[in-house]
């Protein structure tokens, strides 16, 4: 094979593993437009009903590093045919789904594929192409397909809810999964990590278990508040789930997490705004869609149409930033888009009942929508920043978790918050469009801070030399 022809085909993969990434982060949104519809339908309650995101989120990043160990030792390739399979089975279930259980649990399930299929793409991507520039544009391009992903699920769920039913935001992945299933042999080649030896299935137990423990707690506090005996006794046992998992990892021969990755300082950060990143965003879209049907009476097609500001605006700020990154650094641009997701959120702290689309929504949208294109490209690329390729599944699981675990705590945690105050304000005799809309504020104001604690952690932890001096990744190691 000629070398215009072998760089022909990274092209094509990195395509088509942009592609299945795209509609894996599309799924974690797509759900947000219908869950009025999917309540009434399948008769949620209201609390239950924040379990049709958390349920996904939490088997996405409880077993991304399970994933990821699984692509390093049995084979990427393979790894992503499996996890491809599982997600397209779980979507038909979850279209066909006849209970609010039977729909949590498909859910469930597709996670679970989807921890299979990120990192072992994303490791594709890292193995393929070499650090440096080519690297820098594969990456640019992973990290625009998740900024756009993320806001056009919640476009694309409006249109499918309003248009057809809600069932078809899950049947829209089956004929895609089986395109990516039939094109995989074609563009991908196999790789693996020949060194790993084992897996650590008592290590993804412990930090699954906490993990979705500590998810249950801060719902749980919503609900009978966050002193009460069963919401502490959640959070102790949360605590020691995952102390016990620390202990094992540092103490088992094949850990799940090796904690000789996080010798890489820019990688910690890299994922410490990751976290603080998927808390703002999951949690951000589920809070605006509630506040634009449940106050402002929209429509689930209305509310997709209204993402648009923010669809468009991720795409040309996150082609800005993969060009920025290489002339400029990751450290500058993952700073500014820090910066702009904190104004677009202390922006939305003062939405109002009779608010309006120009006045209380647009200007976040334009804002949130730069600050994700111009934070999504810099954090995967600083998560990959002088990895080994032995250990590019770990790595790559490890960004991905730490994305979707913060998604399933912000979620819960804001959603927690937000109920409380909602559920004060009626106490205190207000209207219910206005107890919501002071809940939502208040869950705003809480994302400022922590979107503000990420610029710190980008000025701070980020080095600019972890960066600059790239270490080569063998072609198909």
């Amino acid at each position: 094979m000629t070398n215009s022809q072998t760089d022909r085909r990274k092209w094509l993969a990195l395509a088509l593993l942009c592609s299945v990434q795209f509609m894996v982060v599309l799924d974690v949104a797509i759900v947000n437009v219908a869950l009025p519809s999917i309540k009434e339908d399948l008769g949620f309650s209201q609390e239950n009903l924040q379990w049709v995101i958390s349920a996904y989120a939490l088997m996405f990043g409880g077993f991304l590093l399970l994933g990821g160990r699984a692509a390093d030792l049995l084979g990427r390739r393979r790894m992503f045919v499996i996890g491809l399979a599982v997600f397209s089975v779980a979507s038909l279930l979850s279209g066909l789904a006849w209970s609010d259980g039977a729909l949590i649990g498909s859910r469930a399930l597709q996670g679970l594929g989807s921890a299979i299929i990120s990192p072992a793409a994303l490791s594709i991507v890292t193995t393929t192409f070499d650090e440096g520039r080519d690297r820098n544009r594969a990456l640019g391009a992973w990290g625009a397909v998740g900024a756009f992903g993320a806001v056009a699920g919640v476009l694309l769920g409006g249109v499918f809810t309003e248009l057809l039913s809600w069932e078809w935001i899950f049947y829209v992945n089956v004929p895609i999964g089986l395109a990516a299933l039939a094109l995989t042999p074609l563009l991908l080649v196999e790789s693996r990590d020949a060194r790993a030896q084992s897996f650590d299935l008592p290590g993804a137990a412990l930090v699954t278990g906490g993990m979705v423990t500590l998810v249950y707690a801060f719902t749980r506090a919503g609900d009978e508040g966050w002193t009460a005996s069963g919401t502490l006794v959640m959070f102790a046992l949360a605590a020691g789930l995952l102390a016990a998992f620390l202990v094992r990892e540092a103490r088992t021969r094949d850990p799940l997490m090796p904690f000789s990755i996080f010798r890489l300082r820019t990688l910690v950060g890299a994922n410490v705004a990751g976290v603080l990143v998927g808390s703002i965003l999951f949690s951000m879209f589920l809070m605006l869609t509630l506040y634009m049907q449940q106050v402002l009476g929209y429509s689930p097609l209305g509310t997709g149409v209204a993402y648009l500001a923010v669809a468009l605006s991720s795409i040309v700020w996150s082609a800005v930033a993969a060009s920025l990154v290489t002339r400029v650094g990751v450290k500058p641009v993952l700073v500014a888009g820090m910066s702009l997701f904190t104004a677009g959120l202390a922006y939305f702290t003062q939405v109002s009942v009779g608010g309006t689309y120009v006045g209380d929504l647009l200007p976040g949208f334009l804002l949130i929508g730069a600050g994700l294109g111009l934070s999504l490209v810099p954090i995967s690329i600083a998560a990959l920043a002088g990895v080994r390729a032995s250990e590019a599944g770990l790595a790559s699981g490890l960004i991905n978790t730490s994305q979707q675990i913060g998604g399933a705590l912000g979620i819960a945690a804001l959603s927690a918050v937000a109920t409380s105050t909602t559920s004060d304000g009626i106490a205190a005799g207000e209207a219910l469009p206005f107890a919501l809309t002071d809940g939502f504020q208040t869950a705003f104001g809480i994302g400022a801070f922590a979107a503000l604690a990420g610029v710190l952690v980008a000025l701070v932890v980020i080095r600019r030399r972890d960066l600059a001096a790239p270490e080569p990744v063998p072609q198909g190691a």
